[in-house]
């Protein structure tokens, strides 16, 4: 999952950023909202973290900038406002969900992951990773010139991992993105579809783009 955050106090801006990067997402952060539309239009983020107390202008307002422009990314406000008032307003300005200061690293995560499984999907975006290609929109994988026959759940595997190539993803990230953690802590659920996976990824006399890395997680990746 990749995300954008936008806190201008540098202490929780850098909490959320670790507590994301920990967990195995990409996480930018911007300190006010003037760039904010720029970081959207450049980059394919799951969800966007929105202060309302900023310094530059009210975040209601730079909700309602990028609700003007039609940037769809799903928005979650944080907000120190105890006023119903404000909370709807924000609801009404386009923010799916929000969480009150202070709030539970935990409860955070949550509903990150809830609206990173409501985000839209990109129309034509494809991910690759060397002559390996997805279709997020026909949710259609290719191998070259064959086509890969994946179940739901690698499908889903498979897009966690395209959208993090080069880099490990931890198996928590994998569990939140996937399966919502409804497997037991000690089920090796995770291991037996990732070994589907690298089958179907791999025929004989392909690079294998599927690596396991013990004890952390998986990385998909051209380089072993």
């Amino acid at each position: 999952m990749r995300v954008l955050i936008v806190e201008d106090d540098v202490s929780l801006r850098r909490l959320i950023v670790r507590g994301l990067q920990e967990d195995g997402h990409i996480a930018d952060a911007l300190p006010d909202g003037r760039e904010c539309a720029e970081f959207l239009n450049a980059a394919r983020y799951d969800a966007l973290v929105l202060d309302l107390n900023l310094p530059d202008r009210d975040g209601l307002d730079v909700l309602r900038d990028l609700r003007a422009r039609e940037l769809p990314t799903p928005v979650l406000i944080l907000t120190a406002r105890t006023d119903a008032r404000d909370l709807v307003a924000g609801l009404d300005a386009g923010a799916d969900d929000y969480l009150r200061k202070p709030f539970a690293l935990e409860e955070f995560h949550a509903r990150l992951r809830s609206l990173a499984r409501r985000a839209p999907v990109w129309s034509g975006d494809v991910l690759r990773c060397a002559d390996l290609a997805f279709d997020r929109r026909t949710r259609e994988a290719r191998r070259g010139d064959r086509s890969l026959d994946l179940t739901s759940k690698e499908t889903a595997l498979l897009e966690v991992l395209l959208r993090n190539v080069g880099r490990t993803v931890t198996r928590d990230a994998l569990f939140d993105a996937v399966w919502d953690r409804s497997a037991e802590p000690g089920s090796n659920v995770l291991d037996v579809y990732a070994r589907r996976l690298r089958v179907k990824l791999s025929a004989p006399g392909e690079t294998a783009l599927l690596h396991t890395i013990r004890g952390i997680g998986y990385r998909l990746s051209a380089e072993p």
